[in-house]
């Protein structure tokens, strides 16, 4: 199949990624086409994709900056700035024949321009729901060519349902075979996440110091204010350590050196890629019980989830760590977390909605 994959232009696609979407982005393009699919991402200037055709659709990602999705906060309008790039995207994206069109952007305009395509077009949400893209999709489904709506977790779907329709389930994955993996793990944890209040940075320096262990965080400072204040404010504190963002191979050896990993997040987490990245390194994860992470992490036999936000419990269940299995974490991360499901998951999808629109095959 020929297929076009819009991805968000507030970032870069190129490591170290952003964020989760970024990186599912990167890595479900690499994945199409090494199954023999002709894949075409289009994306902020700068972006790349190892052995994948990248498109630069001339968006400087900084100009949309304002469009950076805020946790708590009403997302700044700038509708001026996104209309003008995704009608450039999507002017692009006519002038081939693509055999499905998968968007991976998160604003209104990526929805609504992408209802003049002649392609069957997929919408992956990757965010917790929001009115304005959801009055989008609501708009978009009454259209001539309704596009499929996907989410990436049962509760992320449930919790959309209550605004925009949600055709289907379509789990993220990592690439399992290429995390390396750890039987034993060293004595200090590991926070990895972009520096923004969603994430818990500032939650996992309490959980450690209360715990008593050794913590490195890694992450990009997508909120600069938070990152200052709340996260970098901490630098030189015993036992703390604040790294920038790692691209993605050498987290994963950080990982699989740790002896947990602290997904302690603030918001209703959409899938957890971190989470799911940790135990495919054999670490356990000690995590909130929000979102999709109940789906993510089994709770006392890959890591240990609490009540949102209980710092203490956090770090009682860090001491109990040791009980974990790491081949159990490794285990889980084979079986139900990586990325070829995903992959596979995705042709059905795309194979489908091609039929359902009576688009001529591509080879």
């Amino acid at each position: 199949m020929r297929i076009a994959i819009i991805a968000p232009l507030v970032a870069r696609i190129q490591e170290p990624q952003l964020g989760g979407s970024q990186a599912v982005v990167a890595d479900l393009a690499a994945g199409l086409q090494n199954r023999g699919h002709e894949v075409h991402v289009y994306a902020a200037t700068g972006s790349a994709i190892p052995g994948v055709t990248v498109i630069d659709t001339g968006v400087d990602a900084t100009a949309l900056a304002r469009l950076l999705y805020r946790h708590g906060q009403s997302r700044t309008s700038d509708a001026g700035a996104a209309d003008r790039a995704f009608a450039t995207v999507y002017a692009s994206v006519r002038q081939v024949a693509y055999d499905v069109v998968h968007n991976h952007a998160f604003d209104p305009p990526a929805v609504l321009l992408a209802s003049v395509l002649e392609s069957p077009v997929v919408h992956t949400l990757h965010l917790p729901p929001d009115p304005a893209m959801a009055a989008a999709l609501g708009e978009a489904r009454r259209s001539q060519k309704p596009p499929t709506i996907a989410a990436v977790s049962a509760s992320q779907a449930e919790a959309w349902r209550a605004l925009a329709p949600v055709d289907l389930i379509l789990p993220d994955g990592v690439p399992v075979e290429r995390i390396p993996w750890s039987a034993a793990g060293g004595d200090g944890v590991v926070f990895a996440g972009r520096f923004s209040p969603e994430k818990g940075a500032e939650d996992a320096i309490r959980i450690a110091r209360e715990a008593g262990v050794r913590i490195d965080l890694y992450g990009e400072p997508y909120d600069p204010e938070y990152a200052r204040t709340r996260v970098r404010s901490h630098a030189g504190e015993p036992g703390v350590a604040i790294h920038g963002g790692f691209i993605r191979s050498d987290l994963w050896r950080i990982m699989a050196g740790a002896s947990a990993v602290l997904c302690p997040t603030k918001w209703d987490e959409p899938f957890g890629m971190v989470a799911a990245e940790a135990q495919a390194a054999g670490t356990p994860v000690i995590a909130y019980r929000r979102g999709a992470l109940s789906e993510i992490v089994i709770d006392g036999r890959t890591g240990f989830l609490v009540a949102p936000d209980d710092v203490a419990a956090a770090a009682r269940a860090l001491l109990g760590v040791r009980d974990i299995k790491r081949q159990a974490c490794r285990q889980h991360a084979v079986e139900h977390l990586g990325l070829d499901a995903s992959l596979a998951a995705h042709e059905r999808l795309y194979q489908t909605v091609r039929a359902k629109t009576n688009v001529r095959p591509h080879a």
